[in-house]
């Protein structure tokens, strides 16, 4: 007997509702005490759990390949930690009008956190872009986001952002350290996480619901919430929808006035234009302590436009003539995208392969 899909005709990835549910559950019944206490240390051990399969599941020569092309990577990097904190700067002027300070904080953090991983894959091998190059891009931008993103948000965001040398290590052990672990063992962990991707995916989508939840219960608990309202949230939606359309207009335009091809172009338009989820809320919980929810709340709503936008030009690059021309040495796509499909239906594929890392 065939399983039900999820309505082909719903744009929303099941896993999107979840995070929203995981939300409504934290405003409902926030974590208080050792409940609190249990799920921060839980929400931690889970996102190591997570930057460890991250770790064993990158193929070193894979990445070998994809760091050939230097002048990409340092292209992807300059629009994640250079062009986007620029324009979250560049916000400012729409405060208090659009943004309140609070609202703006988690926009300005929002444009300092690293790009994702798993999306810019499944996005550019859907387009026939360079995969090697945006698993590489990816990767290399999460781990330099590791330093620099706490770095940056001790400069832009000043107070409210508690940067000092502890909080680095927290960040550095929570992530990068299970990373190495991860890339280490992969000799011998790497086929069992090849044979259970299903079950270890549910591992790592797991991880991000305990952490909205823990920095969301304690947002609740310590009356942050009361600070936002409706009209707010419809101001925030319209500034990052021209934050990511600007975004996606210049990597794509810029990458070919610097002389990429069309599948350098790709890689450089997903991997450039996006922020992770998964390395945005661990920082967040670290850096902004009662104040995370807020902090995150742009990310979250910023990830979810970036997957479905992403997911419809991801198709349309796929339908262009030399793609097709190009589609023996593209790569393979990503696994249950059927060509043809409704842009709903590559978005949810994308998105659930893309929010397993952020």
């Amino acid at each position: 007997m065939k399983r039900p899909t999820w309505p082909s005709w719903l744009p929303i990835d099941p896993y999107i509702l979840a995070l929203l549910g995981t939300v409504g559950i934290a405003a409902l019944l926030p974590a208080r005490g050792t409940g609190a206490d249990l799920a921060s240390g839980g929400a931690t051990a889970a996102v190591a759990l997570l930057f460890f399969l991250y770790g064993a599941r990158l193929s070193t020569r894979e990445a070998l390949d994809g760091l050939r092309n230097w002048r990409l990577h340092l292209t992807v990097v300059a629009c994640t930690f250079a062009l986007f904190p620029l324009l979250g700067l560049a916000a400012k002027g729409l405060v208090p009008y659009v943004l309140t300070p609070a609202l703006y904080s988690g926009f300005l953090f929002l444009t300092l956190v690293p790009s994702t991983v798993q999306s810019s894959i499944a996005f550019t091998s859907i387009a026939r872009g360079n995969v090697p190059a945006a698993i590489c891009a990816g990767s290399f931008s999460s781990l330099i986001g590791i330093f620099l993103t706490p770095v940056l948000a001790a400069v832009l965001i000043g107070g409210q952002a508690g940067f000092s040398a502890d909080s680095l290590v927290k960040i550095v052990l929570q992530l990068l350290v299970p990373f190495v672990a991860g890339q280490l063992l992969r000799r011998w962990v790497g086929p069992f996480i090849a044979r259970h991707k299903k079950v270890l995916g549910y591992v790592d989508r797991g991880s991000i619901l305990l952490v909205v939840y823990s920095a969301f219960s304690l947002g609740m608990v310590e009356g942050i919430w009361s600070q936002v309202t409706p009209l707010r949230l419809v101001a925030l939606l319209g500034v990052e929808a021209m934050l990511l359309a600007v975004m996606l207009t210049v990597t794509w335009f810029g990458a070919k006035r610097l002389g990429f091809d069309r599948s350098d172009r790709i890689a450089i338009q997903f991997a450039g234009s996006k922020k992770s989820l998964a390395g945005g809320l661990p920082m967040a919980s670290v850096l902004f302590g009662a104040h995370a929810s807020l902090a995150v709340l742009p990310l979250m709503l910023f990830h979810q436009m970036q997957l479905i936008v992403c997911a419809v030009i991801a198709k349309r690059r796929a339908r262009d003539p030399e793609a097709r021309a190009l589609d023996g040495r593209a790569g393979p796509e990503i696994t249950g995208t059927t060509p043809g499909a409704p842009p709903g239906a590559v978005a949810r594929t994308a998105a659930g392969t893309a929010t397993r890392s952020g």
